[in-house]
């Protein structure tokens, strides 16, 4: 500020809008350089390596310019520009969105937007592996001036399987231990969800993924024909679309049990047990929910790209069921 109320002073209003050249070496790369530069690091690695590094890249326009050397630095610099990190990667699921993926992620999401009837609920459901980790020496506490201390040596002690029930609509989750996870495991959660979490609801929705043994035949497997039908009368599974495990408002809890709880060395499915009690009986107490955002309209709003184009036929429009599986 004081520089440009100077150059007025001195100058005019023209002289105090411009700025003088600064001191300094002039950038080294130009305008095609840092282009070729950008679009190195955006293309493959060289054979044998994992991924561009500052070297590789400085290497890399020697090669391709006239320059006799580039340092690190300057290449940090035109990256930093250009917000360019080909040292890192993110994994993203990239699902393929079609009629099908709209129709389950619509149904889906109407059902999070309906008010609450206790005589139908929405239940989210869904499973978690988890490993079995326990101690080789015991911990050292904690102390003024020292932190716990614990071995780095650990002992596998197998695996378990939690299964998540949340409550769409109102504070109430329940987490289940098992060993498996199999159809008849699966079997056995949906008859004490309608038989003992849910007796007085008429129809239960479930909000489930795509997994072989979420089905209605794992109840025929699993029991008699006539306690299979009897349970599934009262169940109405809805399946989110494929690769959008995202759209299953359990998995949010998940998170929450993972980061509260699980985020330690447990070594028997006794203790896991116990500890999962514990939390799940807080959280229920706590009258802790999920604030779902994302609704209908915004998903029309922000996928609007993605949305498949109707197909005229003879003059009626053709559409797409949704994927709920009455029984």
């Amino acid at each position: 500020m004081y520089r440009t109320k100077r150059r007025f002073v001195l100058g005019n209003l023209e002289a105090a809008l411009s700025e003088e050249p600064r001191p300094g070496a002039r950038r080294k790369l130009s305008g095609k350089e840092e282009a070729l530069l950008v679009a190195t690091a955006c293309s493959s690695p060289p054979a044998g390596r994992a991924r561009w590094t500052l070297e590789l890249l400085a290497g890399e326009l020697v090669r391709l310019t006239t320059h006799a050397g580039v340092s690190r630095e300057t290449v940090r610099r035109r990256l930093a520009e250009n917000d360019l990190k080909p040292w890192r990667k993110d994994m993203w699921c990239i699902p393929q969105v079609d009629a099908e993926y709209v129709a389950r992620m619509e149904d889906v999401l109407d059902l999070y937007a309906e008010p609450p009837d206790p005589k139908r609920p929405v239940v989210c459901f869904d499973e978690s592996p988890i490993q079995l980790i326990g101690e080789v020496r015991s911990p050292i506490p904690a102390k003024p001036g020292q932190l716990e201390r614990c071995d780095c040596e650990y002992r596998r002690n197998g695996t378990a399987n939690l299964f998540v029930f949340l409550d769409v609509h109102r504070p109430w989750r329940k987490v289940k231990v098992t060993t498996s996870r199999a159809a008849v495991d699966f079997a056995v959660c949906m008859r004490e969800l309608a038989e003992v979490h849910l007796p007085a609801a008429e129809r239960i929705r479930v909000v489930l993924d795509n997994l072989s043994t979420h089905s209605a035949g794992a109840l025929y497997q699993t029991f008699p024909p006539d306690e299979a039908r009897r349970v599934l009368r009262r169940l109405e599974f809805h399946y989110v679309p494929k690769h959008a495990s995202w759209l299953n408002m359990v998995e949010i809890e998940i998170g929450v049990l993972a980061a509260q709880c699980l985020d330690r060395r447990i070594g028997s499915i006794e203790r896991l047990t116990a500890e999962t009690a514990a939390w799940e009986q807080q959280r229920n107490a706590a009258r802790a929910g999920i604030k779902w955002m994302f609704t209908t309209g915004k998903a029309r709003a922000k996928m609007a790209r993605a949305y498949p184009q109707p197909q005229a036929n003879s003059g009626h429009i053709q559409r797409v069921k949704t994927s709920v599986q009455r029984y």
